[in-house]
């Protein structure tokens, strides 16, 4: 007479409510993935090996397996809210100094300018290398300078295609030539004009004006001044002899079909500081592209004119793109790449070590975690900024459940109580 497979069905009821339960408070757990509870029959070992006739002694819990299908992505429009759709964890850096994983997006920004989670664990990232314009190295907290972001001066550009002033304007092949010498502040003396803001090497703004005067057919010149000074200095009327400065950029020539012939190439122009005396040289060889630019008998028009300077900017906020680069943006308009995510994956993932607070951990069993790679590039699965993974758990599977593991506790109870009947029935004999 025993009571030894009633008992292990209590105990294994018992664990399996105890999964259910952690189930049900977890449906609501951004990142959570359900368990199951998986069972195995026992039986006593007998000496020589033989099972027939063998009369199990009941059942034990094998494991609590983890079930890593995909939750539900629900959108928060807050864009340090992540969410992968596919395989992938995150990788954070724990206080301890050890590396934790976890597929729950909500991260927020600390007082030094981590991106950390509620409990001030560090998303890790690779560090963007603008040299070779990619991630390198090995991932790192990502961390913001919440001060201001550095200037960039005219001309000094991180794209060499792109450096400098670039032009395209339309001349009215129409216009007749000026009869009186040029004269900055006389109109009748230049045919067009228009402007732009440039940037010195600390981000202060001055106004440069370009003249356009007709001087033939099919021929003008471009002048220049900034704050209102010719762009190579006022000049020394004094000097012997005299040194005159005239502001002429270059000269610019179309062919009957209106199009650009010269200048071939750009021409640079070293630019004067107006603002200190003795003038000093504030852009050196400065290139001027006239790319684009036509003479076509219709009205003056500026089609584009762009320099490549900025000044500094406060920092206003985070943004991650589909491939997982964390972008910067300031009050000047500029975004600066900081780091790009590395999800990583596991051979096994049943192997992992839950470790609470939506975090695992490797262990020997789950393998080590790959070399990573970016969202959305081989196995792993898509970044969406702005939303998060809801928890996997299906509540209306789990309250059946609970409803089946009740039942079945109080089928094991009933065997214990029978076999109790049974002994006191021997007892009374």
């Amino acid at each position: 007479m025993g009571f030894q497979q009633g008992l292990s069905g209590l105990n294994a009821t018992s664990k399996n409510l105890d999964v259910i339960g952690n189930n049900i408070a977890n449906a609501n757990t951004f990142g959570a993935k359900t368990s199951r509870a998986e069972f195995a029959d026992m039986y006593a070992n007998s000496i020589n090996g033989a099972v027939g006739g063998n009369i199990g002694i009941g059942v034990n819990l094998d494991t609590v397996a983890q079930q890593f299908t995909q939750g539900n992505i629900s959108a928060t429009g807050n864009p340090l809210d992540l969410a992968i759709n596919g395989r992938g964890f995150f990788q954070v850096l724990r206080p301890s100094g050890d590396t934790a994983y976890t597929r729950n997006g909500q991260f927020k920004l600390d007082r030094e300018g981590f991106v950390v989670d509620n409990i001030g664990n560090k998303l890790k990232a690779q560090p963007w290398d603008d040299a070779v314009d990619r991630a390198v190295g090995d991932a790192q907290p990502i961390r913001l300078q919440s001060g201001l972001g550095a200037p960039v001066a005219t001309g000094t550009g991180s794209d060499p295609a792109l450096r400098g002033v670039r032009m395209g304007i339309n001349l009215n092949a129409s216009s007749t030539v000026p009869t009186t010498p040029i004269a900055f502040d006389q109109p009748a003396s230049y045919n067009y004009a228009t402007s732009q803001t440039l940037y010195d090497s600390q981000g202060a703004p001055l106004t440069m004006n370009y003249y356009f005067r007709k001087t033939a057919v099919n021929d003008w010149d471009v002048y220049a001044t900034v704050n209102g000074q010719p762009f190579d200095g006022p000049g020394d009327p004094s000097a012997i002899p005299p040194v005159v400065t005239t502001g002429l950029v270059t000269s610019l020539t179309f062919d009957s079909t209106g199009a650009l012939t010269s200048p071939a190439t750009s021409p640079t122009i070293d630019v004067v500081d107006p603002r200190v005396t003795p003038a000093s040289t504030l852009f050196s060889a400065l290139p001027i592209s006239f790319s684009g630019s036509s003479q076509y008998a219709s009205g003056f028009t500026v089609n584009e004119l762009k320099q490549d300077g900025y000044a500094s900017g406060q920092l206003t906020g985070i943004t991650f793109d589909d491939s997982g680069v964390v972008k910067a943006t300031y009050s000047n308009g500029r975004t600066q790449n900081l780091s790009q995510l590395q999800l990583v994956d596991f051979s096994n993932l049943q192997g992992l070590q839950p470790m609470g607070a939506n975090l695992w951990r490797a262990t020997f069993s789950s393998g080590d975690p790959s070399s990573g790679g970016p969202p959305g590039t081989g196995t792993y699965g898509a970044l969406q900024s702005g939303a998060l993974e809801e928890s996997n758990v299906d509540l209306t599977g789990e309250l059946v459940n609970l409803i089946t593991a009740q039942r079945l506790y109080q089928a094991n109870a009933k065997t214990i109580s029978t076999q109790d009947q049974v002994l006191q029935t021997l007892v009374n004999i």
